[in-house]
């Protein structure tokens, strides 16, 4: 897959090519070649170890870095996908199925993005509607009902603020799902691998242990609407995202997310076999470990880890 570098990595690039440029002309171990790699990893290490929250977001933008349909047919095996709410219709922006990873059959929902203009408009560019929220709801209580845990991959700019998702109640349908999934029989695994957007990325985003990749974020708002609501003009958002606290690293630190999976340097879309690898290893282990919970207990510790969450006063 052709990776095309982002502003902020146009340095790099350019000794990328460089390289690429003397690896066709010299041997592998010319002394120019051999320090121009070095270089290379030099100024690779140099950036991707001090990325700012706005360079982090755009990695998680990259619009070739691995979606929810990806992972499924690089993570899951023996996957039957599963249409509709049973209520409107089916939403193609968040497909929802049966699989198995790590040798344990789970329900497995998440949020697709599209890679072109037509995939975008089949899968609303990542933005569900209320179906969609009410199908993985339907999906939940399946998994609940035949004991299979549920993994939710979250990767969405938001839901859908449309009118049509306005009349069939959007906000309702986020609100159940919260409500439901903080009482249900199974164990919940959600993983942000891009962009968690506000409530879109919550309607599935309640789990017992909450995961995030180390470039993606999780954010109650863009910094681009941040930055428009508080400086008026979108060219903010670089102070906006510094300001959220959005990335991995600082929700982590914040106790909001249970864990954080490293990326290859510069991003999930750099090495694509390594994340999956990452992220199959990684989500094996915590469905072992969940599973050795007593579900009383488990239901528990899911109330009290978001009861914890955030200060207030009365």
């Amino acid at each position: 897959m052709n990776v095309q570098p982002l502003d902020f990595e146009l340095p790099v690039a350019d000794l990328e090519r460089r390289v690429a440029d003397l690896a066709e002309k010299r041997s592998s171990e010319d002394p120019l070649l051999v320090a121009a790699r070095q270089d290379l990893e030099k100024e690779r290490k140099a950036l991707y170890s001090n990325l700012t929250p706005w360079q982090r977001v755009q990695i998680a933008r990259h619009a070739t870095r691995p979606y929810f349909l990806d992972y499924v047919d690089a993570c899951v095996s023996d996957f039957v996908e599963l249409h509709g709410d049973r209520y409107f219709g089916d939403d193609k922006a968040m497909p929802a199925g049966i699989g198995r990873i790590g040798g344990h059959r789970c329900v497995i929902i998440g949020q697709q993005k599209g890679r072109d203009v037509k995939e975008n408009v089949l899968r609303n560019f990542g933005s569900p509607h209320p179906e969609g929220y009410r199908k993985a709801l339907r999906l939940m209580r399946l998994a609940e009902k035949f004991s299979l845990p549920v993994l939710c991959f979250i990767d969405t700019p938001g839901a859908y603020p449309g009118v049509g998702a306005e009349e069939r109640h959007i906000a309702e349908a986020i609100a159940v799902n919260l409500r439901e999934m903080m009482t249900l029989k199974t164990q919940i695994i959600s993983l942000v691998i891009g962009e968690g957007g506000s409530g879109g990325a919550l309607g599935i985003g309640v789990a017992d242990r909450v995961l995030m990749l180390e470039n993606s974020y999780y954010s109650v708002i863009s910094p681009e609407g941040c930055a428009a609501i508080l400086w008026k003009h979108r060219k903010h958002a670089p102070e906006a995202a510094a300001a959220l606290k959005l990335t991995a690293g600082d929700l982590q630190e914040f106790g909001l997310v249970d864990g954080v999976l490293p990326e290859p340097l510069g991003g999930a879309h750099r090495d694509p076999a390594l994340i999956y690898a990452t992220v199959t290893e990684t989500i094996s282990a915590v469905i072992t470990a969940l599973k050795e919970i007593p579900m009383k207990k488990l239901l528990e510790q899911r109330y009290d880890k978001f009861r914890s969450m955030g200060v207030f006063s009365e």
